[in-house]
Parts: structure tokens; sequence; C-alpha cells
């Protein structure tokens, strides 16, 4: 734009100059023709030769506006391809921010992994100081997973687990000082009295008849885990089972419950099993009763269970405190007592066509026993607490010509009882005790002495009692577990004059002395038949037992157990004293019995 004003300015000045030119020649006033002709000669060259430079200045700035145009056409070019370099550097920026930004979430993501990786490696460090443990660690998965594969701990079928956990062989023998003929099993109540026959002599039995098998199957849904559970063994007696030959015994149903398990806290279960007062040691939960350590199948005097048909409801409420209710099936032992009446009905023995044996007594129960129970486990051993709810009834017939007036007569029982188990000393020691106290609760304890007696116009009255049983077990070494156990079942006096339990007017003079054989000949006159006591009718008072024993296993791994035992026992049953003589002034009586057990065992796994 400059070198246009230039060149107009030069123009104008040009124009200027011709126009001043010709006003001077034309003037009057100009100067004589001499002296104009040598200035216009002088002049004339310099006036051209400024028109000339002018125009050839115009033609120069003519051509310096054309390049200024190509230039500035140029320029524009180059500005708009600047701008267009600018709008893709702009561009390339944003897309080089959006990458930085994505760099820097990638780093970041980078530096977590990194801080993930490095806490990884320095929990892999603080387990392991080398890549050995490692290896190790992968190893031992392997080895398991093979082991899952090929020696499964159960057997899984359809989505259902079954294990044969708890089967054992056992081969057993026990002696007895006074023969009680109940064999491996001890009836406490049929321990001899001094001076019976059976005191006189010994007895060994040798069998593997309490081996066992047991079944569970589990199912686990997403909030209930379902469980049922078979257990038998060949305790059971047939009518015809005998010792004769083959030794042959039934199977013997000794468990068979179902259970069903919710994440709720609630447990429901029914079938054949161990009572609710029998002692568990994880809540209520069955198939965690413990029981004592004996061989004996019995189990220990002062024992407080039944194993029988139940229906029971748990709730766990926070794991450490349980509450549940049972119903459960009832059974009134005969009753017991002297000089008792008759005239009633309480059961019978089992009927042709029927289910039951036909040599034992059934009775004809009003209800089932009741059993409600609590458990605490504050993080210190297991403690109990239970009561039990009994209805006792029988059909009694006042009149001896006729039915008329005979009536139902119906009446409860009831009991409480509770106990616990602590350990010590790092679990190497554990120490027990546990009770039941109620009127009806002989059955519950282990020597069955008896429930109820009866009235001299034939009612029922159930009989006080109490049962109790301590424990101390120790375990010095993984392989060895001693025990200790002292325990008894008692049962009050309940009478009316030489009628009912344990009456003192009941003759007892013939206890004490070993009675002279009877006076029947035997095989045509040469000795004399074996006789019972005479005069030595009361009932049993109490059965008490100390019981000391062992366990060891010689191998308990993955394959199995294989464990050895040894049992002591020393029972004493006494009988409420009587009326006696001089030489036994109401005396009661006692038997004392000293007997050993044997047990090698071989556990599934």
């Amino acid at each position: 734009m400059t070198n246009n004003v230039k060149a107009v300015a030069a123009l104008a000045l040009a124009m200027t100059f011709a126009g001043g030119y010709a006003q001077s020649t034309a003037s009057p006033d100009a100067t004589p023709q001499r002296a104009h002709h040598r200035r216009t000669v002088a002049m004339k060259p310099s006036l051209e030769s400024q028109i000339e430079e002018l125009r050839q200045e115009m033609e120069s700035q003519r051509g310096q506006i054309d390049d200024l145009k190509q230039q500035l056409t140029e320029r524009d070019v180059q500005l708009q391809q600047a701008q267009q370099a600018a709008q893709q550097a702009q561009q390339a920026a944003q897309a080089a921010q959006q990458a930085a930004n994505e760099e820097q979430q990638t780093l970041s993501a980078n530096t977590q992994a990194v801080s993930s990786l490095r806490s990884s490696v320095s929990d892999l460090k603080s387990s392991s100081s080398s890549a050995t443990a490692i290896i190790s660690s992968v190893q031992k998965q392997q080895t398991e997973i093979r082991h899952a594969v090929e020696n499964p701990d159960a057997i899984h079928f359809r989505g259902v687990t079954i294990s044969p956990t708890g089967s054992f062989i056992a081969a057993e023998t026990v002696w007895q000082q006074g023969a009680t003929g109940g064999g491996i099993n001890t009836p406490f109540t049929g321990v001899p009295l001094a001076n019976s026959d059976n005191a006189q002599m010994s007895a060994f039995q040798g069998t593997g008849r309490q081996s066992r098998l047991a079944l569970k199957a589990t199912g686990k849904l997403a909030s209930t885990t379902l469980s049922g559970y078979y257990e038998m063994d060949w305790l059971g007696t047939g009518i015809t089972s005998n010792n004769n030959q083959s030794n042959s015994y039934v199977l013997r149903q000794r468990q068979l419950w179902a259970d069903a398990l919710f994440s709720s806290g609630w447990d429901v279960s029914g079938g054949q099993g161990w009572s609710l007062a029998s002692e568990t040691t994880q809540g209520l939960t069955r198939g965690t009763e413990i029981l004592p350590a004996t061989i004996d199948p019995q189990y220990e005097a002062g024992f407080v269970w039944t194993r029988q048909y139940s229906f029971r409801v748990s709730k766990d409420l926070g794991n450490t405190f349980w509450i549940g209710a049972s119903a459960e099936n009832a059974e009134t032992l005969n009753p017991a007592g002297s000089n008792l009446p008759t005239n009633l009905i309480i059961g019978s023995g089992g009927a042709g066509g029927g289910l039951f044996n036909p040599t034992a007594n059934y009775s004809f129960n009003y209800s089932p026993d009741f059993i409600a129970k609590i458990a605490w486990q504050p993080g210190w051993g297991h403690w109990e607490l239970f009561g039990i709810e009994r209805n006792f009834r029988a059909r009694v017939y006042p009149n001896a010509k006729s039915s008329t007036g005979a009536y139902n007569d119906t009446i409860p029982g009831a009991g409480i009882g509770g106990g616990f188990r602590v350990p010590f000393a790092s679990k190497k020691v554990s120490v027990g005790l546990k009770g039941l106290w109620g009127k009806g609760m002989g059955r519950y304890g282990s020597s069955t002495i008896a429930d109820v007696t009866l009235r001299p116009d034939g009612e029922l009255d159930p009989l006080k009692a109490f049962s109790a049983l301590s424990t101390l077990e120790l375990f010095p070494t993984r392989r060895l577990m001693i025990y200790l156990n002292y325990g008894g079942d008692y049962v009050y006096r309940d009478y009316w004059g030489k009628i009912g339990y344990g009456s003192p007017m009941t003759t007892m003079t013939g206890c004490n002395t070993q009675p002279f054989p009877g006076t029947s000949a035997v095989n045509g006159g040469n000795g004399f038949s074996p006789s019972s006591p005479a005069d030595c009718g009361n009932q049993n008072k109490d059965v008490q037992e100390f019981t000391a024993g062992d366990w060891y296993y010689f191998y308990n791994g993955p394959r199995g157990g294989l464990r050895f035992g040894l049992q002591y026992s020393r029972f004493e049953r006494d009988l409420w004293s009587g009326a006696g003589g001089t030489t036994n002034p109401g005396g009661g009586a006692n038997g004392i019995d000293n007997m050993f057990w044997t047990s090698f065992r071989y556990y599934l796994p």
C-alpha cells in the first residue's frame, strides 16, 4: 500500500512540473529569445530525462507494486497455510493432550498395579523368602487336587457327598470277676450280689459285635445343608441269636436321622438318634454328641442318655448360645417295688402280627417325652441346662368282680439337668460334670434302675432319682488318651408299709448268706440243684462305677486309624436296707464286681 501511494505522489509531481513548464513558455514576461533558447536547449534534456526517470521509476514502482501484490498473494496463501497449520497444530495439541491424559491414567493404573504387585511381592516375601516356597505351595496344591481325585475323603453322587467316616472294625474282650450274663455290655442292675451264685464265678467273652458301619450323606443348597445319617452295629439280639456255633447276631439300628440346617441358624431334624438330653460338643447339633470314652457299650453309670426316635428343632443365636426342644419316643420301665398290686395294665409284650418283640414289654404311652435345652459356649468350654417332662399312664381296675369303675391313671414326671466340659493346659486336660435329677427319670440314667412304683390302689407313682457323672480326660501325646470316670445312678425310697419301692419292712435276712443248694435231685440223685438267696427282696438304691482306661493310636492318618484300648471298672450295686434278724439287723445287700476290657479297632478315614 505504501508503494502505491508513492507512485501516485510521483505522478502528481510530474504533472505539476509539466503544467509549470507550459505556463513559462506562454508568459509575456519571458526572457529574451536568445537567453530562452539557451535555457530551452539546456533544460529540455533534463526535463525529459526527469520524465523518463519518473516513467522508469513508475514502471519500477509498478513492478514493485506487482511484486508486492504477488508477495501479498503469497503471504495470503502462507497465512491461510499458517492458519491451517495452526488449526492442525491445535488439533494435534488437543489430541496430544488427550493422549497425555490417557497416558497419565495409564501411568496411574500402572502405578497402582506396580504398587499392588509390590504388595503381593512383599506378601510373598513375608510368607516365603525364596521361589522354592512358591513352588512348594503349587506342588502342595497339585498334591491336594490329586489326592481329592485319587483318594477322596467322600463319595460324590449327584451333588451329594457320602462319607463312611465313623465306621470301624472291633475285636474286643471282657473279663468279669462276677458273671453278669450280659456279655461285653454290662447290665448295671445285674451286677451279682456278694452271696449270689453268679458272684462265685468269673466270665470271659470275646466278640466283634461292636463293629460299626456309618454312612453320612450331605447335600448343600444356597441357604440350607441337608444331611442324612445311618449308623449300625451287631449288638442287637434276635430271638434265635446265640453263641452256640455261628455267633450270628442281627444288625442293630443305632442311629437313622435326617437334618436340615439353615443359614439363618435354624436346625430341624428327625429320626432315631441320641436324645437331646445327651451332651454335645457343638451347640445342639446332631452328630456332635460326646460319650464316655469306654469300651463298654453301656458306657458309664451316671451317664444321661437315650438313643431313640425324636423330632428336634434348635436355633443358633450368635454361635455362642443355642436353644432347642424335642419330642422323643417314650417308654415306661416296668413298675418296681415289693408287694405291688396287679390290678392294672401299663403295657404288654409284642403281639403276633406286629413288629414288637414278644419277649419284651412295651408301655402304652400317653405322649412323647418333651425336652427343652440351652447350650452356651462362651469361648471356654461347653455348658448345658435342660429339662425333661414325661407322662406315665396305666389303666386301673379297682373292682375285682367287674370292669365297672375302671379308669386311666395318668401322672406326670419331670426332671432338670445340666453339665459342663472345659479344657485346661492347652487342651491336654478336659474336665466334665453332668447330672439329672427329678421324678420318673430312671430311664435316662445308664443303669435304667426304675421309673415308677405303684401305690396300694394300683396307681402309678414316679420315683425320685438322680444320675451324675464326672470325667477327667488326659492327652499327654498326640496318640495317647487316658480317661478316668466316676458316676452313679441313685433312686429314693417310695413306699406305703410293705408296698412300694425300698420299703424298710422288706425282709433282708438272707442277703449276706450264700444259700444251700436245693433238695431236688439231679441226674438220678447225684447232686443238688443251685438255688437263689431267700429273704433278700429289696430294690436297688444305687449303682456306682469307677473307670480308668486308655486309648493308644498305633497309626492315625489318611489311611485310617488303628488303636488299642484297655479299660478297668469297679462296680458297686447297693440295695435298700430292710427288716433283718439278729445276724443282719436291717442291713442291706451289695455286690462288688471288677471288670476288664480290651479293644483292637481299625477306623475308616
